[in-house]
């Protein structure tokens, strides 16, 4: 049975978002799904965390401070920090903004959007959520000595080497490649094997892995920013967990748990809509008692949304339904 999550307006159900979701412990067995856990979905942006300890373990970013590593981890905002962080970044590799391959558009955050558009100011690749990653990228290709031109390309060393990591980590052995939102080439994967990797983010048995893990907890605002769910869900756990949203509404969790041992964990909206994910996740952890009361007090806002209408009246809601 997959998690359903009710749309109503008023009383009456007016759409259903289908979600599946799989839970996989240290050993690598799954032991929670609801859903197919062989779903096939591209794994988007869950997979920065894997691509920045590809790029930790080449040595490239040595001179790269925590926050900045961070940020290669980040489907960031667009606020204020993060540009500042980014443009750090390159200044680091004598780079510009012109290097970026990952396009332009404007910031998440609408308050720095807004003023964009009031000042005229230029945008630039800097606002890309996925600039951080790129800086990390365009480090990894200055470390390989090789031509920074094209490094989103599948078969430039750059992306190569990437993949190759991946491959090294073996949770799967075929990764289908497509291309993100950002140009880069990421593998569709089964909901088994995403969460099989953020079991082993959160085992931390490999020191890239640990070191990306320790950093995303230590600055949970730079992953995705202000009032932003992933931030607040790293900030809740205290160093005890993670997560990071993908593109089409796809999210991977890493988990020490309560009790000792590390799981992983992948959910994925069928239909791609990502209002219903924060939902989805907290009733999801709390339903498989994985979260600490402390945790959930925290994060209870997400477990029920409000829906209102353009003159602020609730008209609706959506909840979440979970069967054994």
């Amino acid at each position: 049975m997959a998690i359903l999550c009710r749309v109503t307006r008023g009383e009456l159900t007016e759409s259903i978002h289908v979600a599946f979701a799989v839970v996989v412990d240290e050993s690598g067995s799954i032991v929670y799904s609801t859903g197919d856990p062989n779903y096939l979905t591209c794994i988007r942006s869950c997979l920065k965390p894997f691509q920045a300890a590809a790029i930790i373990k080449s040595g490239a970013v040595t001179n790269f401070t925590g926050e900045e590593l961070a940020l290669m981890c980040s489907s960031h905002q667009g606020e204020e920090f993060h540009i500042k962080l980014a443009n750090s970044m390159l200044d680091k590799l004598g780079f510009k903004d012109e290097d970026y391959e990952c396009g332009i558009h404007y910031p998440f955050d609408e308050k720095m959007s807004r003023s964009i558009v009031r000042s005229n100011k230029k945008l630039t690749s800097f606002y890309n959520n996925c600039s951080g990653k790129h800086a990390g990228m365009l480090a990894l290709s200055k470390c390989l000595s090789v031509d920074k031109s094209g490094y989103v390309d599948k078969n430039h060393p750059v992306q190569k080497y990437i993949l190759k990591y991946i491959e090294s980590l073996n949770i799967a052995e075929i990764f289908p490649l497509e291309t993100d939102g950002c140009s880069v080439p990421t593998p569709f994967m089964t909901l088994e094997s995403i969460a099989k990797l953020y079991q082993l983010l959160a085992s931390s048995k490999a020191r890239e892995l640990g070191k990306v893990f320790d950093t995303m907890c230590e600055f949970p605002k730079i992953i995705g920013g202000t009032n932003n769910f992933d931030s607040i869900f790293i900030e809740a756990l205290q160093g005890r967990g993670l997560t990071k949203i993908g593109g089409e509404s796809v999210r991977g969790i890493a988990l020490r748990k309560k009790d000792g041992g590390t799981i992983g964990v992948a959910i994925k909206i069928l239909d791609g809509n990502n209002r219903a994910m924060p939902a989805a996740t907290i009733n999801l952890l709390d339903h498989l008692n994985l979260l600490k009361s402390s945790e959930l007090t925290k994060l209870d806002q997400f477990k029920f949304k409000s829906l209102k209408n353009h003159n602020g009246y609730n008209v609706g809601k959506i909840e979440t339904i979970i069967e054994d």
